[in-house]
């Protein structure tokens, strides 16, 4: 039974590392979808992955988990409203993840995955009255200092950063409110965006000008929406197979990968930013080293 534990560790470490690879190499190559608007680039990806998120539930014999809800939905309709407003959470943090490496705003995206996992934190204290241990406390307040300066240094935080940091906890909490928090609701939250994303997609190549001005689209669209598929499912594998510690520290890999993507596309961190960034990314790394050591002396118990 250890050597099993084990052996699926080691496979849940393997594809929360190539997820937050993929994910990174996905931002590095969207640049390659111009002139292809966020929109149009969203349409695509929710239109590949659905077939994927269904195939894992088919292959996870999970598809009850769907049929639940719809019965849930039959007997209380008022729920088709929390599914919509998860949707369109969802679909807001997908567009914003499409949009911003083809605006050059990719580093503000990057920045809003830093504060995300603090922002967590303080919302898991909050809601649900998680303890936070005092290297958790540490953090947050190194990382609250980097906000303020940026509040200070400009007025504020961008809104790629804030719809990021405070997007997502939202989207989790409705969820978790919803009963939802697993792949079925995932499934019907992008059901519930496919429509919209026929239409843009249709939209969006009907005039045949995209492929004119970008003949590698009718490829690389469809290309790089099955690679963010498949670093959907290698997420959803991961979490499954890892602790709830051990994933949320490997979930640090990925603001990563997305801050060096943006700086291979062009992006830079102005002398006026380090602060900012410094003060998030020494938070980000309290969290690591506490978490790590966490894991470290449950494990010698």
């Amino acid at each position: 039974m250890r050597f099993l534990a084990r052996v699926s560790s080691t496979l849940g470490v393997v594809d929360s590392v190539t997820s937050s690879v993929t994910f990174g190499v996905i931002y590095f190559l969207t640049p390659m979808l111009e002139p292809m608007s966020g929109e149009a680039v969203w349409g695509v990806r929710a239109l590949m992955t659905l077939p994927f998120v269904t195939a894992v539930i088919l292959i996870s014999r999970e598809w009850y988990l769907v049929r639940e809800i719809a019965y849930r939905v039959k007997k209380k309709p008022v729920l088709l409203l929390g599914i919509a407003a998860a949707s369109v959470l969802i679909t807001a943090q997908l567009w914003v993840f499409s949009w911003a490496p083809l605006n050059g705003r990719a580093m503000q995206v990057a920045l809003g995955y830093f504060l995300l996992p603090l922002v967590l934190v303080v919302v898991g204290r909050l809601l649900y009255r998680d303890r936070m241990t005092w290297w958790q406390w540490i953090a947050a307040g190194v990382a609250l200092v980097g906000v303020l300066y940026e509040l200070l240094r400009v007025g504020g935080v961008s809104w790629e950063t804030l719809l990021v940091a405070l997007g997502y906890p939202i989207y989790f909490v409705l969820r978790r409110s919803m009963g939802m928090g697993h792949i079925g609701g995932m499934w019907w939250e992008f059901m519930g965006m496919a429509p919209f994303a026929v239409v843009v997609t249709v939209v969006a190549f009907a005039d045949g000008s995209l492929l004119a001005a970008n003949s590698t689209l009718w490829w690389s669209a469809p290309g790089i929406a099955l690679l963010a598929a498949f670093a959907l499912l290698m997420y959803l594998m991961a979490s499954r197979l890892l602790s709830m510690s051990l994933f949320g520290l490997l979930s640090y890999l990925e603001p990563a990968m997305l801050m060096v993507a943006s700086l291979l596309i062009g992006e830079s961190i102005a002398r006026t930013e380090w602060f900012t960034y410094g003060a998030i990314w020494l938070a980000v790394l309290i969290l690591i080293v506490g978490g790590v050591a966490e894991v470290v002396q449950r494990r010698t118990r």
